[in-house]
């Protein structure tokens, strides 16, 4: 080809290398997938995408025919593409039934591609029509005759009676969110849906370009358990088919259980209570609770003994539930804590560097010294908050002091009085 090395050099280079594997790759999907590689949020997008992960903590399971990995970053969730589906557990999930860019082999696009897809469809349907039928649902992004949601209503209402009380609470576990350019619109509505042979459907329906207030509806929803934890539950049964080591008790008194790493406990609501997150896993998970906004969740802290000893970040998690008790005690712990190891640190961390990648390539300062030159920067004001983030995000062990010490002053400086 004379235009090998031309406008396309990085989709041949990946084709020819495909090839020589015996992948029959297209250029097309080589193509889309670099095209959706690298995500970028436009600014005027910031407040929408924001209220988008407070949802998360609400949202068991995501099922998109989008390409792009948007919702595995915004949400977290882990991507399910082809016969992954089939042996997923539904929480946490995102369900790509077109395919992902990450793996263009399994890209859905051409015609044949969907014919062969709609061949080998039917386990797949049947699991997302569990789904369907036994969790609210919301469409969010399609239009009000987009044949997906006909096709996927037609389908479910050939197994049940249009008529009957089934009928009737699936079509009210459906919310079609229909975008409307301009639109501030909240008024939900009902919308009948001609499915051609079928009966007629009538769904409820918004239509509206305010996504924010959307948004802040489902995060603002109390339910009893999170869908994650929902999620932790599920994986532990799944586990115990299969064989797993893990005991079940049946019991009135948690203390009298072993400490197993994993223990399903049945008993009286009197006598267990339930806490889903320890001190320790708030901090390892601070930034997912930030961006969740999880106010349910860090009530919990006030069942948590925090040891005067202990660091731990409060001045965030406070400013999100106001129902903390301690929350002044443990501001007062956590500066104090913060005056003292200042005191401690002897001068040589006291470096003139403006962000953290320049500190741990400094080979003046030791190896002992570097987070300690890093937390003495954040505290002065050296180091920009955004920078120390995603160091804080990217480091590895979450659970040793070096950690919380780093977290700890970051959130009193992004967050304090």
């Amino acid at each position: 080809m004379d235009d090998r090395n031309g406008k396309f050099k990085d989709v041949n280079d990946v084709f020819y290398q495909e090839m020589e594997a015996n992948n029959n790759l297209s250029r097309l999907k080589i193509y889309i997938s670099k095209l959706l590689g690298a995500l970028e949020f436009r600014e005027e997008k910031e407040e929408e995408i924001a209220e988008l992960k407070k949802v998360r903590k609400n949202i068991g399971s995501i099922i998109t025919t989008n390409y792009d990995c948007l919702i595995e970053n915004v949400f977290g969730f882990q991507p399910l593409v082809g016969n992954d589906i089939l042996l997923s557990n539904p929480y946490g999930s995102v369900y790509k039934i077109h395919g992902c860019n990450s793996q263009p082999l399994k890209i859905i696009i051409t015609s044949d591609d969907y014919v062969k897809f709609n061949e080998k469809y039917e386990l797949i349907r049947a699991q997302l029509l569990s789904i369907f039928i036994h969790n609210p649902i919301i469409f969010i992004g399609y239009a009000i005759g987009d044949e997906n949601i006909k096709s996927l209503l037609k389908t479910i209402f050939t197994y049940v009676e249009p008529n009957s009380e089934d009928a009737e609470r699936i079509r009210n576990n459906f919310l079609l969110i229909e975008h409307e350019k301009g639109s501030t619109s909240h008024e939900i509505c009902e919308h009948d849906i001609d499915l051609e042979g079928f009966a007629t459907i009538r769904i409820n329906k918004v239509k509206t370009d305010d996504f924010v207030e959307v948004y802040k509806a489902l995060s603002d929803l109390t339910l009893p358990i999170s869908a994650m934890d929902v999620r932790k539950v599920q994986s532990i049964v799944k586990e115990i088919y299969s064989g797993g080591n893990i005991k079940v008790n049946i019991t009135e008194d948690l203390d009298s259980l072993d400490n197993n790493e994993k223990i399903i406990a049945i008993g009286s609501k009197k006598t267990i209570t339930y806490q889903f997150q320890s001190s320790s896993e708030m901090m390892s998970n601070y930034f997912s609770i930030i961006d969740e906004s999880n106010d349910q969740l860090l009530k919990l802290i006030n069942k948590i003994t925090i040891n005067s000893s202990q660091w731990f970040p409060i001045f965030a998690f406070s400013n999100i539930c106001e129902d903390i008790l301690k929350a002044e005690e443990l501001k007062d712990q956590q500066r104090k804590k913060i005056a003292t190891h200042l005191e401690n640190l002897n001068h040589a961390c006291q470096s003139e560097h403006k962000d953290t990648k320049s500190i741990i390539e400094d080979d003046k300062i030791t190896l002992s010294n570097k987070l300690n030159a890093i937390f003495w920067a954040v505290y002065n004001g050296q180091v920009e908050l955004y920078d120390i983030k995603d160091f804080l995000i990217k480091m590895e062990n979450k659970t040793n002091t070096l950690y919380r010490r780093l977290l700890c002053v970051y959130d009193l400086m992004k967050y304090g009085d």
